[in-house]
């Protein structure tokens, strides 16, 4: 409105000044005059024409952030229940400031997949006794038919055994029944064996971690824990008399094998070793399978020595044992410094 009333102003002076000329001024000025007049109502018309024009150029100024915002507001509207307020519409953010941007997920996936090795608490009982039980268990099969790929003795003894049977019966059906019946002896009496070792480790030291392993001077019992859950165990246990601290009660979860636990908790105990200057760390493990041995020389301990026929707590050294349960020890060392 504003506007259009100093058009109209400007449009009545030169009228007005026009009549005063032509009194007393010539034709050429009146011409004149009527020229200026003419240009005033040439540009009203076409003052609105370059306002919108130049509010076309404001709004086509940027039409990739218009793109932009567009496109967000529309996914946001998409959303049920989220608040227009918590849209960024910027051009390099295209995230909500109420959810995580991918980066923040990632870090978050990281930190869930990542192992947290921390002393033992008495909360933590119940599930370290179940790692370890379970991590004996496994020993069974593998003690029983695993075992005996490493005993060519035994092997020998076995077939012998079968030929003997057919020899004494003539009997086809019991020869071809003997190697079962020897498998199944191994089974029962690595079964046997391998529960009162468990359960004597299980009244012992595994009773009472805490009076074991934390109140003593050169010991202490670690967890791993994933995702909130204690995952493995291991223990180190100093002995003052030749300087040395034993790893011992390693086992890690069978469901989360595979991800470097045994490995980490192995270094911890040498960490510890070296925290509390000891020469060396040693260990020894009954183990069937290699890929526990892999993992000591992987963290470099040396094989030492093996004990053929080694006895576990809780044998009893009969016919009957000797015959279907046999086992090596195997000792490793890793020496830190010279005593």
């Amino acid at each position: 409105m504003r506007l259009w009333r100093i058009i109209k102003t400007a449009c009545d002076a030169p009228a007005s000044l026009g009549r005063e000329v032509a009194q007393g001024c010539s034709s050429t000025s009146v011409f004149f005059l009527s020229i200026t007049k003419k240009t005033i109502i040439h540009l009203l018309f076409f003052l609105p024409n370059f306002s919108s024009f130049l509010a076309s150029c404001m709004h086509c100024s940027s039409p990739k952030m218009v793109c932009e915002t567009k496109i967000v507001a529309d996914e946001h509207e998409a959303i049920a229940g989220t608040k227009k307020d918590s849209i960024i519409v910027s051009s390099a953010q295209m995230w909500t400031s109420s959810s995580p941007s991918p980066s923040a997920l990632e870090s978050k996936v990281e930190k869930r997949d990542q192992v947290f090795i921390r002393e033992f608490e008495r909360s933590d009982l119940k599930e370290v006794r179940r790692i370890f039980t379970e991590g004996i268990m496994e020993r069974i099969p593998n003690t029983a038919f695993r075992g005996l790929k490493q005993r060519t003795r035994t092997q020998f003894i076995y077939a012998f055994l079968t030929v003997m049977c057919y020899v004494m019966t003539k009997s086809f059906t019991l020869t071809f029944c003997t190697p079962f019946i020897l498998m199944g002896a191994r089974y029962y009496y690595s079964r046997k064996i391998i529960f009162n070792y468990l359960d004597c480790a299980l009244h012992t030291d595994m009773a009472d971690i805490e009076a074991y392993y934390m109140k003593p001077t050169g010991s202490c019992f670690w967890v791993a824990v994933l995702q909130g859950q204690v995952v493995g165990i291991v223990a180190a246990q100093g002995r003052e008399d030749d300087n040395t601290v034993e790893l011992r009660r390693m086992s890690v979860d069978s469901h989360f094998r595979g991800k470097g636990i045994a490995k980490a908790l192995g270094r911890r105990v040498l960490e510890f070793a070296m925290l509390n200057n000891y020469s060396a760390v040693v260990l020894g493990t009954t183990a069937v399978k290699m890929a526990a041995h892999k993992l000591y020389e992987s963290l470099g301990f040396r094989r030492v020595g093996d004990t053929e026929d080694y006895t576990l707590p809780g044998m009893t050294r009969s016919p009957l044992e000797r015959l279907f349960f046999q086992i090596r020890y195997s000792r490793y060392r890793l020496q830190l410094h010279e005593e």
